[in-house]
């Protein structure tokens, strides 16, 4: 078991240095951005389009969390596509940890952002029913870091599982090497795929959360 967490705490630092190395590696910013220059200011467009979506203009000083947030699970996916390798994301420990961070977060910024009418968020609409509603927004929120988390390390296992499974019908069955070729292409494009949505999918996600907390909305 040792063995199995220390494995995974490594790849995910690995995944960390990967993405800190290539923000890197592109140099500091000039005014006529060369190409990898111009796919980060285009991936930070991307982020800062989904706040300015969801929050609004207060919401952009929240894109190097979410930036940050994408770049690690993006390059963790990764991982799992080289062979002998591992995904970070298939270790629940993982995800959780990052989900943790979403949830505590998002909490502490609609704290800070609304102060104690931040409680109101969990009160409902009728209040007659504020103590029910109270004890379903609380369930509902200790849900999401588990959902958030499970839904990731499931996706990426289940793909880690298939390609394993793939590679061994291949090696015990020679009948399947003229077919198994293309069924193997096929698969790793649904895996990349799976990296790009799975990725999207906690960033978005996230995003929400943090507009729910802050937000001023009339409840």
């Amino acid at each position: 078991m040792e063995g199995v967490s220390l494995n995974h705490v490594f790849l995910g630092l690995l995944a960390m240095g990967i993405a800190l190395g290539l923000i890197g590696a592109g140099g500091r910013p000039s005014i006529r951005p060369t190409r990898y220059q111009a796919l980060f200011e285009g991936y930070l467009r991307f982020v800062r389009g989904m706040l300015l979506d969801n929050i609004g203009p207060s919401g952009l000083k929240y894109t190097p969390l979410i930036a940050a947030i994408g770049l690690f699970i993006f390059f963790s996916n990764l991982l799992g596509m080289v062979p002998g390798l591992e995904a970070p994301t298939g270790n629940i420990n993982t995800n959780l940890a990052m989900a943790l961070i979403v949830f505590l977060y998002y909490n502490y910024e609609g704290v800070r952002e609304n102060g104690l009418s931040y409680l109101k968020h969990f009160m409902g609409p009728v209040k007659i029913l504020a103590p029910f509603f109270f004890i379903v927004e609380i369930i509902s929120h200790i849900a999401r870091p588990i959902t958030l988390s499970l839904r990731l390390f499931a996706n990426m296992k289940a793909g880690a599982l298939l390609l394993i499974s793939l590679v061994g019908l291949v090696i015990q069955n020679p009948f399947t090497m003229a077919v198994s070729p293309v069924v193997l292409l096929f698969i790793i494009a649904i895996k990349f795929l799976a990296i790009f949505i799975q990725t999207y999918i906690f960033m978005i996600l996230s995003v929400v959360y943090l507009a729910g907390a802050v937000v001023h909305e009339e409840h």
